[in-house]
């Protein structure tokens, strides 16, 4: 049997936890702080030239919101410069025409804005602070501007679930590149939604729905955060163009303290960074290496047939059971 490789295809690096918001379904539960103890300049210099070493990853910066970092764009030139792909997770509130020039400047490829809701009641709620929408829908309008190319990312609950469609028109209105749709996680503030989660009826239907959307191929869509998505994709005659879950497998997040996790909603510590280095803990993490052992895997999602292209949601298995191997809970699948 050949030895599966596991490269290092995508990292998410929180350069910070402090917000200008107070999003209900935040992970990172960001705030204005402070929050001591974050990566200096240098520990991020160096992370980049260890990462360089061994891999060519796309570096997502986010946050918190990245932006409040003053040092965010000396750390992506240095990083765009080694050559690494960095794009950048940003709420859009605090993104003016200097900045947006500067994100392009240094070499960043693409942003993220997220965007929760068809209209700014729906958005302001989500995101606890008035005049989010405007800002979001603003810094839309200057990315367009400029030619730097932008997708909008959502957040999928109970609250904006019936909005998807009309999401998805006002991102195609704004001149979005992508739509990446995100299967909510309970982590963070998004405990509050603990019971209130789509069941796994709705999360199926749901796919569906995206699938459909996907399919009129107007728009590079990516469902985030459900697996069992690419299940559907083939089982519907497609080629998935993921592996589901890439938690541990192709994907680090990296945490404003240096902690590495699978992802960011997998809150299981795997490494320090600060301490080992990037490569020694993508290597040679246990949790992760637990993660790339599907024989390990617990439940349905052990004897599934579509474990290689789906494998569930660790995170959610972790939250749901308090053990990131057990089967996914929001699969409506039956074996």
């Amino acid at each position: 049997m050949v030895k599966r490789e596991f490269n290092l295809r995508m990292i998410a690096w929180e350069l910070t936890r402090n917000c200008n918001l107070n999003c209900i379904h935040c992970r990172a539960r960001a705030s204005l702080g402070p929050h001591t103890d974050e990566l200096t300049t240098e520990e991020c210099i160096n992370i980049i030239e260890d990462v360089s070493t061994f891999a060519n990853p796309t570096i997502i910066i986010t946050g918190g919101e990245p932006l409040l970092r003053k040092d965010v764009f000396e750390i992506a030139e240095y990083g765009s410069k080694k050559g690494l792909r960095f794009v950048m997770a940003i709420n859009g509130t605090l993104l003016d025409r200097e900045k947006a020039y500067m994100c392009k400047k240094v070499g960043i490829k693409r942003i993220s804005i997220s965007i929760d809701g068809k209209d700014k009641d729906k958005h302001d709620m989500f995101r606890g602070v008035n005049g989010a929408f405007d800002g979001a829908v603003n810094a839309a309008g200057i990315l367009k501007e400029i030619g730097l190319p932008f997708q909008i990312n959502t957040t999928v609950t109970l609250e904006n679930v019936y909005e998807l469609n009309e999401i998805y028109s006002l991102t195609k209105r704004l001149g979005a590149c992508a739509w990446h749709v995100f299967m909510l996680v309970p982590v963070g503030r998004a405990e509050n939604f603990k019971g209130r989660e789509l069941d796994a009826k709705s999360y199926e239907a749901t796919l569906e729905q995206l699938y459909e959307i996907e399919s009129k191929k107007e728009l590079e869509i990516k469902v985030t955060c459900a697996p069992h998505y690419y299940r559907i994709v083939k089982e519907k005659g497609g080629i998935p163009e993921s592996s589901g879950c890439l938690a541990g497998k192709s994907f680090m997040f990296i945490s404003h303290r240096g902690i590495a996790q699978p992802c960011g909603y997998l809150e299981v510590p795997s490494g320090d960074v600060r301490k080992e280095g990037v490569r020694e803990v993508w290597l040679h993490s246990r949790i992760f290496n637990m993660l790339r052992d599907f024989t390990k895997y617990k439940g349905k999602c052990g004897k599934c047939k579509y474990i290689s292209i789906c494998g569930g949601c660790r995170a959610r298995s972790y939250e749901t059971t308090g053990d990131f191997l057990e089967e996914e809970p929001y699969c409506f699948y039956k074996i």
